[in-house]
């Protein structure tokens, strides 16, 4: 994710949020593309401009006496629908055509654009973006539906409520007069806007809820959309750039002589991050870079092994962390007070209930250092001059990018323009409130800059250069120990949680509290399953790799634990998995519906059907709730005779809300599990004296698709305000495949990707 997460708002407050704070930013913005005008073909899709100025009541909408709809998006698309979603939105409230909507990228500016959950931040991430905006593009659409309707009706001179709108045409049934959104627009531009407007009633909706197609499918498949790669500037350089081997460590010397021999390099400089060679072009750039020789101060370089960090994280599972949450069996509550020994006794009995418990379980869970691994790496162009700085990239985090930009380069941040393009992926690496790409590029074309003249650079990282050197889901370790009465129910639940902080030394900082790292421990903190004794402490180890949120954030390596362990639990209590979670969950109706939906759509009542001669199979469960959606999968699995295994289908049920487009709900679901399942089957970042050993898909695997189970989304019907999707579907596939597994041969899995016995997938 980002901020990937910046806080959690259960969906209370969130209604609250609607009823106070999502009213529209009222202006007149008709923004010019600045990456056509530079790039050539970055602004295609707005080729037809009117004639006249559009019809633009508020940040969001533009209309033009073309009749072209245009909305205006304050979030990235990158890959995950947001473009479709918002535009659904705003075409359902203001009665258009689906085939006269396009979309527009936002230009970054926090007071038009905020993401309403972030505050007075413009950013993409948490899976928000149709969350937080669900009110504010329907009132958009809904305003300037008002004002074309007042339009019409003081043209003909009825009353407005006598017009019917319907497919972009404004018309009024008994004259029989017609006309088209553009015919209107200029009498409606100058009408006041209206403070106030009517929302339709669910039952009428026309586009959400239902297929429209994706609004940026046409230009992903016929090759006009627009990605940093695709900029090509005056006077631009490609710079790639030679980073250390080992974090923390800096340039001693270089000898530039043989990258400068290269054909079509330009340039070799240092700057704060490493060497930077810039070319004419990207092959010349990369053939420079192979010929720099570069000397490294190690001084303060991190040295440790993979193995290193693992026994350090084990040492810390045997003590004590810092209180996270703690309630006793008499319902008192504590919340981040310091250590566990300082914790109050009038909440310190869940040892005593663990020593009294029928029976006691632990077990250690191990997850591992992960690389985004996004299918288009980062990359940013820059152009420095005098006016300002001009960026071009996939750009996720606006206002903090911004702002960092700004400083760095001695510029306010209203002299920081960004074009957002479309992004190849990002699972949250592009979202670094430490801007570490864009500055990178803001250095070079600042060292590079002569005077009355543009500096004009796009930054390229590889592969090898972003999973080397780059920001990592951080490694985890989970130890939960939990105790069960004679029926089974769950008494205790201590949960021991190690891995280093995200958000310490961010701008969201203020998300640690008492030395708690809320990323760190969501999905514990918040256990949905009944226990009158709960205890989660942390250990925030200090290590210098850097870490940042990866899709699903602290859910990714919680529900592996949770959900594994729930699972250990049943088989304790000798009840069947799902049987056992809807008892411990009789008070979550929103779990038991994904649960319930999940187990009628796979058929877990019913054997599986058995598999060839020495095969065998396996259905395993898990639920989870991440970013106030709720999602179930059901995995079924077989296992071959040597031990290999193959993923044979997945039935997911998923609660988001109010659903606006059901296809790429269900396309999140299943991206998220294949991402997932990478991570269960395949990913791992290891570290070798300090060096990360992967370096490109050859060392660090996706899924293939043949490695892509058969996957079955189910929604559940709701009325709720809509919640996220581009991240819950995917912490819940690695612990329903453990449990199946399991359920196949008797063995658990507790560390990923799988590595024990028949962890072998085909």
């Amino acid at each position: 994710m980002t901020t990937e997460r910046a806080a959690r708002i259960d969906n209370t407050s969130r209604r609250e949020f609607f009823k106070v704070g999502a009213g529209l930013t009222l202006a007149f913005y008709l923004p010019a593309s600045q990456a056509a005008k530079h790039a050539g073909k970055a602004g295609k899709e707005d080729n037809a401009t009117p004639t006249s100025p559009p019809f633009a009541p508020n940040a969001f909408v533009r209309i033009g006496t073309d009749d072209r709809v245009t909305i205006i998006a304050k979030h990235m698309e990158m890959g995950q629908g947001t473009y479709t979603g918002l535009a659904t939105l705003v075409a359902e409230e203001l009665d258009a055509a689906w085939s006269q909507i396009q979309v527009e990228a936002a230009p970054a500016d926090a007071k038009r654009y905020n993401n309403l959950f972030f505050g007075p931040t413009q950013a993409t991430g948490g899976s928000t973006s149709i969350a937080n905006s669900f009110m504010q593009m329907r009132q958009a659409g809904a305003t300037a539906r008002a004002m074309l309707v007042s339009s019409a009706a003081q043209r003909w001179q009825v009353a407005p409520e006598s017009l019917i709108v319907r497919a972009g045409v404004v018309s009024h049934p008994e004259s029989r007069r017609k006309a088209r959104f553009g015919e209107l627009v200029e009498a409606a531009a100058k009408l006041p806007v209206p403070r106030e407007v009517k929302l339709k009633d669910p039952k009428d909706f026309v586009f959400i809820g239902k297929h429209v197609p994706r609004t940026d499918s046409k230009a992903k498949i016929n090759g006009s959309a627009i990605y940093t790669q695709d900029i090509h500037l005056p006077g631009m350089l490609t710079a790639l750039v030679a980073h250390p081997p080992r974090f923390g460590a800096k340039v001693k010397s270089f000898d530039a002589a043989r990258a400068k021999a290269v054909k079509g390099v330009v340039d070799v400089i240092q700057i704060p991050t490493g060497v930077a060679v810039l070319g004419k072009d990207f092959w010349s750039a990369k053939k420079g870079r192979d010929a720099l020789t570069v000397a490294w101060d190690e001084t303060d370089a991190f040295r440790q092994s993979t193995a290193d960090i693992t026994r350090q994280y084990q040492a810390l599972l045997d003590k004590p962390g810092a209180l996270a949450k703690k309630v006793g069996t008499d319902g008192a509550t504590a919340l981040q007070g310091g250590r566990a020994k300082d914790a109050l006794p009038a909440v310190a009995d869940g040892e005593t209930a663990l020593k009294t418990a029928a029976k006691r379980l632990t077990a250690d869970y191990s997850l591992p250092y992960l690389a985004h691994a996004a299918m288009e790496p980062m990359n940013c162009v820059i152009r420095l001059d005098d006016a300002g700085c001009e960026v071009w990239n996939g750009e996720q985090g606006h206002t903090n990018d911004q702002h960092k930009l700004a400083a760095a380069l001695s510029l306010t941040p209203e002299q920081i323009k960004i074009n957002t393009l479309f992004a190849g992926g990002s699972f949250g690496r592009r979202s670094n409130t430490q801007s570490d790409y864009p500055l990178e590029a803001a250095s070079i074309a600042k060292a590079i800059r002569q005077p009355g003249k543009p500096a004009v650079v796009k930054l390229v990282w590889t592969r090898e250069d972003d999973m080397r050197a780059g920001y990592y889901r951080p490694k985890f370790m989970h130890r939960i120990t939990a105790g069960l009465d004679n029926e089974g129910k769950l008494v205790a639940w201590q949960q021991r949680i190690v891995g280093q902080s995200i958000l310490k030394g961010t701008a969201l900082e203020m998300l640690v509290k008492d030395g708690i790292d809320q990323s760190s421990v969501e999905g514990a903190v918040n256990l949905p399953y009944a226990t009158a004794n709960l205890d989660v402490e942390l250990h925030t180890p200090h290590l210098g790799v850097p870490v940042l949120w990866w899709r699903s954030v602290g859910s990714t390596h919680s529900a592996f634990a949770i959900e594994s362990f729930v699972d250990e639990l049943a088989s304790a209590a000798q009840q069947d998995p799902i049987a056992y979670r809807r008892q411990l969950l009789a008070g979550h109706p929103r779990h038991l519906g994904v649960i319930d939906l999940a187990m009628r759509a796979s058929g877990w009542d019913k054997p599986l059907k058995p598999g060839q001669a020495g095969e065998k199979r396996g259905r395993g469960f898990a639920v989870h709730e991440s970013f106030n959606s709720y999602v179930a999968n059901v995995a079924e699995v077989t296992v071959k005779p040597d031990g290999s295994f193959k993923v044979d289908r997945v039935v997911c049920a998923v609660d988001c809300g109010i659903v606006v487009n059901p296809d790429v709900v269900r396309a999140q679901m299943e991206g998220g599990i294949g991402f997932g399942l990478s991570a269960a089957l395949h990913s791992e970042i290891t570290l070798n004296e300090g060096r990360v050993e992967q370096s490109n898909f050859g060392d660090y695997p996706a899924l293939r698709m043949h490695e892509m189970p058969r996957v079955e989304v189910h929604i559940v019907p709701s009325a709720a305000p809509p919640t996220g999707v581009g991240e819950p579907g995917t912490p819940v596939v690695a612990p329903a495949v453990a449990n199946a597994l399991f359920a196949a041969t008797g063995e658990r899995l507790r560390q990923l990707p799988f590595k024990l016995g028949v962890a072998k997938p085909t």
